[in-house]
């Protein structure tokens, strides 16, 4: 059974107290166990709505759980997807506070930045490719207002899809001239690798991805808009992070991207 309004503007309110005061919450699955990924839509919607009220604007939307690891650890078998806010945005070898953000993590992606709309239904990975001028190296935030990151899809759905902040590297890269499915990466912390991925590993094809998320929203007459960009998911799993921290992405191709936690 679908929440009504008022439990939705509810979850919606306590997410956003939890992100103004930096205190974590239970899991909104806790309360509501059968809140549906839809219902967990409408609650974002609400949240973002009080963001862009504050003055915030859409720059870009993220897509997550693409890589069949994460899906497999939630029990699903479909991505998600959040709004990305020009608050959120960092240049490559940023410092960003810790105690600014709550319970963060990093993962490696590919990012798409667009010179043309794509809106959904049947956008295809051929059509991302045409609508993007440049794809970048970029470091995805992740957090959690959840206590203990105790979170089910609904959940993470809910908090805008648990991103955070997006650090977007410098070397734009036109996605013609690079195979984005086996573009290598390695991820590092403080100088020590941790793991190694290619673009295979977000839906086959990081292009899928920004396609799905295009299809997905247009279902809400969403689009993907000429000027903003996409972060499509992870090649790797993602890393927690500490003050003091260090984190970079070294691509084959598309360059590099770090970020400092202090």
């Amino acid at each position: 059974m679908s929440l009504n309004d008022a439990q939705v503007a509810e979850l919606a309110d306590a997410l956003w107290r939890a992100e103004q005061t930096h205190e974590f919450i239970p899991p909104l699955t806790e309360k509501h166990p059968d809140l549906s990924p839809e219902d967990a839509y409408r609650v974002q919607e609400l949240v973002l709505g009080k963001k862009l009220a504050s003055g915030r604007k859409i720059v870009g939307k993220k897509v997550g759980l693409t890589s069949a690891a994460m899906q497999k650890m939630l029990g699903i078998d479909t991505p998600d997807y959040g709004m990305i806010f020009d608050n959120m945005v960092l240049e490559d070898g940023a410092e960003v506070a810790y105690d600014s953000l709550q319970q963060p993590r990093v993962e490696p992606e590919i990012t798409f930045v667009l010179k043309k709309t794509l809106k959904g239904p049947g956008v295809t990975p051929e059509d991302v490719l045409d609508a993007t001028d440049y794809v970048v190296a970029s470091l995805e935030v992740v957090g959690s207002r959840v206590a203990d990151w105790k979170i089910k899809l609904a959940d993470t759905i809910a908090d805008n899809a648990s991103h955070m902040a997006a650090v977007l590297g410098s070397t734009r890269v036109d996605p013609s001239s690079v195979d984005l499915v086996n573009e290598g990466m390695v991820f590092e912390k403080n100088g020590e690798e941790l793991s190694r991925g290619t673009g295979a590993a977000v839906l086959d094809n990081p292009a899928n991805a920004v396609a799905w998320c295009a299809n997905k929203l247009g279902e809400y007459g969403v689009s993907l808009n000429a000027g903003e960009f996409v972060m499509p998911g992870a090649l790797v799993g993602m890393t927690p992070v500490a003050k003091g921290d260090v984190i970079t992405a070294k691509f084959d191709n598309v360059g590099s991207v770090s970020v400092k936690f202090v």
